[in-house]
């Protein structure tokens, strides 16, 4: 990529899109184009074989995705399959019709087995059973990611997909029900503690209801008090977190340092020839730290930055979902990025911009 070549970036509006073109306009890239999702409808295949033809595109960030927590992943199934699989159907397609130079899809490290090995290496791709409650969002990434990898060995595009660990940032969605654990945490943690110190107003404007008393019952609905504040599960399964700023920078050095063909070298060192000869498979990468932390860890530090005085209720009646998700990030590593921020710096840069938001 130069500093004047037409980039689109689908999903610009969201956590991993908005990172990813503040990053690309920091660096001086001068010609983004950007629709929002009332502008331009991704699951409509006619218009965004219009916006493609329109527009012609020379680099493509597919940023864009239906997306929730554990909750909204369970509820909504059929929505997060047909939804993301549309938009990856048309983005993807209309890329090679148009002769897009190099396309980045992100899909999610949820692709993996419930069961996999510990750190997850690209290669346990569709080795075992999914976990249940996300499956049907997992197996749309994982259309997507055969989807690139097919396009490239028939057509000889350049498409690369990566995989990035639970992200957090700017932008990123704090809603109660759908969001995902480390913003939802956030807002709990701090709405418990405006409310251990009678800081009502707050409260009300922060929710956009009309009382404390109705922001009270909501609350407790979610397990939300001035004492106490409930998690989902045992506290136990360990996550992986990387702050999206960081996702967004290893994402503009691949597509302005790495094509396809890098990686499929980079798959060819772990394997013999006569596989590699055989078979190309697996050439997605991973994106992430490479280390993790409890969820126990991860809401007592939440607390602890945000000052909360109450206690952090574990209800394990609720799932745990996976027990353990780690990413093994040395093919990214041996492609020359690692990460820069860690997660108790991370945490306190998104407590302060959620704050700020009020």
């Amino acid at each position: 990529m130069n500093k004047n070549s037409k980039i689109y970036v689908a999903g610009h509006r969201g956590l991993v899109g908005s990172a990813i073109l503040k990053n690309l306009q920091v660096k001086g890239y001068n010609n983004i184009v950007t629709r929002t999702h009332k502008e331009l409808d991704l699951t409509n295949q006619v218009d965004v074989a219009s916006f493609f033809k329109e527009e012609q595109p020379e680099y493509v960030f597919l940023a864009a995705a239906k997306v929730g927590g554990i909750v909204a992943n369970n509820v909504y199934r059929a929505d997060f399959i047909y939804e993301n699989m549309m938009i990856q159907n048309n983005v993807i397609h209309q890329s090679y019709i148009h002769n897009v130079k190099k396309l980045l899809f992100l899909g999610s490290t949820c692709i993996y087995p419930k069961h996999a090995p510990q750190p997850m290496k690209e290669e346990y791709l569709l080795t075992d059973t999914l976990e249940y409650t996300n499956e049907p969002y997992a197996i749309a990434k994982i259309a997507g990611i055969k989807m690139c990898e097919s396009y490239n060995l028939q057509y000889g595009t350049n498409f690369i997909s990566v995989m990035p660990t639970n992200l957090y940032g700017p932008n990123d969605n704090f809603d109660l029900e759908r969001s995902h654990v480390l913003p939802a945490l956030i807002r709990k943690i701090h709405l418990a503690k405006l409310l251990s110190e009678s800081r009502y107003d707050a409260v009300i404007k922060d929710l956009g209801v009309s009382d404390i008393e109705e922001a009270k019952d909501y609350l407790a609905t979610f397990g939300v008090s001035e004492q106490s504040v409930e998690i989902w599960g045992s506290g136990k399964p360990k996550r992986e977190f990387l702050w999206s700023e960081d996702m967004a920078d290893a994402c503009v050095f691949l597509m302005e340092k790495r094509d396809f063909k890098d990686i499929i070298i980079a798959n060819a060192m772990k394997q013999s020839v006569e596989t590699t000869q055989k078979e190309i498979r697996n050439t997605h990468i991973n994106i992430g730290t490479g280390t993790d932390v409890s969820i126990k860890e991860l809401a007592e530090t939440i607390r602890e930055i945000i000052g909360f005085k109450g206690n952090l209720v574990f209800n394990t009646e609720k799932p745990d979902g996976t027990m353990r998700k780690l990413t093994d990030v040395s093919k990214l590593n041996g492609l020359g990025w690692k990460y820069k921020v860690a997660l108790s710096e991370g945490v306190e840069r998104i407590y302060e911009w959620y704050v700020a938001r009020f």
